[in-house]
């Protein structure tokens, strides 16, 4: 079960673990060009109500999803392949961060060991990461293999937690849709979604809502926090002195960044 927590703005995460599309790289786009493209090749137009129901998914069962959509279920592996190699090309050609996650990755950075747990083969999140120049802020890449179940399973992040060597309700989670709010909030993490206004399911499983990741005031409460990371090295450093103040303008209040209800 879910483990609900209200988003305290005194709070320093022991780690921070990113989703990566759709939440740093804003690679949504191209996953839904490549889903079409691939659904056309194959004489079917998706209906209005496709791109929900395969976002988010493990890219294996989006190819066992256009499979089924376009009446060939013996051609999804076909798909599955054709659909990351289009990806692939999409992304080389227009990589694209997220609004806002080079600067609070930055931030985040300096407070706390960052992690990805993301539902895409690893040279796809490496690919991508690269892509932004965002990689080298990330000590571990997390992606279902044999032993780690995909989102909505908890795997992903339960391994990044683990790898880390944090506590589950002192980590922070960052996720954009659904499956990966459910697998976040399933592994115990505290849970900031990201994104257009959150319909009720998704409202239900995050602490925190903000439209995007350079909302002013996760951006304030984030350079508020303690900075405990070494910068020259990456390695975990011992926090000093007090908490920093917020600066002025932070969130004094939780005004500046939605609660989930």
């Amino acid at each position: 079960m879910a483990t609900h927590h209200m988003f305290d703005l005194d709070w320093t995460p022991e780690a921070v673990v990113f989703d990566c599309d759709g939440t740093l790289v804003d690679s949504e786009q191209h996953w839904q060009q490549a889903r079409v493209s691939v659904l056309r090749d194959f004489g079917c137009e998706p209906g209005p109500d496709f791109t929900e129901r395969a976002k988010g998914l493990h890219y294996t069962e989006c190819g066992a999803l256009m499979a089924r959509v376009a009446g060939r279920p013996d051609a999804a592996e076909e798909m599955t392949e054709r659909l990351l190699t289009t990806f692939r090309t999409l992304v080389a050609r227009e990589p694209v961060a997220a609004r806002g996650a080079k600067g609070l990755v930055t931030i985040l950075s300096r407070v706390a060991p960052l992690a990805v747990a993301s539902n895409c083969p690893a040279d796809v999140v490496e690919f991508s990461l690269e892509s932004v120049g965002l990689r080298h802020h990330f000590r571990h890449i997390v992606v279902p293999d044999e032993e780690v179940r995909p989102k909505p399973h908890p795997g992903t992040y339960a391994e990044a937690v683990r790898r880390l060597g944090v506590t589950d309700g002192n980590t922070l989670a960052v996720e954009d849709s659904v499956n990966g709010l459910k697998a976040a909030a399933d592994a115990g993490l505290r849970v900031v979604g990201v994104g257009p206004r959150p319909g009720p399911e998704a409202a239900t499983l995050a602490d925190l809502w903000v439209g995007a990741l350079d909302n002013a005031g996760l951006m304030a409460w984030a350079a508020s926090r303690p900075r405990t990371v070494r910068l020259r090295t990456g390695t975990p450093g011992a926090a000093q002195g007090r908490p920093a103040v917020p600066p002025p303008g932070g969130p004094s209040r939780s005004s500046d960044i939605t609660s989930a209800p």
